[in-house]
């Protein structure tokens, strides 16, 4: 087949990949979730709301163990729907991720089809994180 009647790999999604709704990460490690080291969080209401949010509005919601930045807890990862990330859409990490406003922000943009598809709310990109680098948790972090 030549090589211009290929289709693009990014346009290339098979099967269940096709359908992949926006996803949210939400770490549940060491430090995020934890009522003592934040005691004035709801950390279950958090959860709660987004999944309530992701069953109403079709994304998906994931716990993780620690995901890293744990001084920058609670950690929420943004991964983009298929379209999404046809779109050029990439994950997105957010830090602080503790109070109501910013978890109905979340909820919200994931609602809206989320990165590649959505522009963030603006007050979100304030909380916007890089990843950890490859090798960089902490010991005995998995």
């Amino acid at each position: 087949m030549p090589p211009s009647t290929l289709p693009s790999p990014r346009a290339a999604l098979v099967g269940a990949a096709r359908r992949r709704p926006c996803t949210l990460v939400v770490c549940r490690g060491c430090c995020c979730g934890d009522p003592r080291k934040h005691p004035g969080t709801d950390h279950v209401r958090q959860l709660e709301r987004l999944r309530a949010a992701a069953a109403e509005q079709g994304f998906q919601v994931r716990t993780t163990d620690c995901l890293g930045p744990c001084d920058q807890a609670n950690v929420i990862v943004v991964q983009p729907s298929a379209a999404g990330r046809l779109a050029g859409g990439r994950p997105v990490w957010i830090g602080f991720a503790m109070d109501e406003d910013c978890t109905e922000e979340i909820a919200g943009w994931a609602a809206a089809g989320g990165p590649g598809l959505a522009a963030p709310p603006v007050t979100l990109e304030l909380q916007f994180i890089a990843p950890p680098r490859p090798g960089t948790r902490k010991p005995g972090r998995r």
